[in-house]
């Protein structure tokens, strides 16, 4: 019976021995896993940064064109309305000075205050 006692102590460190090689080959699985994990995240997190840039880009180059757009109409807008005001400075151009010194007496009162 001797040997019992000295062999449940090596069936125990063998147990521990086999139970720590479990464990680390479980960690080294979790190692691997967590690099793949970062890889697969890194290369999502790049791609879908590029279609937001992508995203952005379309964006600003059709708020740009709007812009444009707008800006034509406003200069077009803008000659339509000099246009009518020099006909109708030059249809009625008393009229146009008697206005002009109206709104001058009316600025100068505003201005005493």
């Amino acid at each position: 019976m001797a040997y019992s006692l000295f062999q449940s102590s090596r069936r125990r460190n063998g147990a521990l021995r086999n139970l720590e090689t479990s464990i680390e080959d479980q960690i080294e699985a979790l190692r691997e896993e967590l690099a793949e994990l970062t890889h697969v995240l890194g290369k999502t997190s790049r791609h879908q940064g590029e279609k937001l840039r992508s995203q952005a880009s379309a964006s600003y180059e059709d708020i740009l064109g709007r812009g444009e757009d707008l800006l034509k109409e406003l200069q077009q807008s803008y000659m339509r309305s000099a246009g009518e005001v020099r006909n109708t400075v030059r249809r009625h151009p008393l009229a146009t000075v008697g206005a002009a010194a109206a709104f001058g007496l009316l600025l100068a009162m505003f201005a005493r205050r």
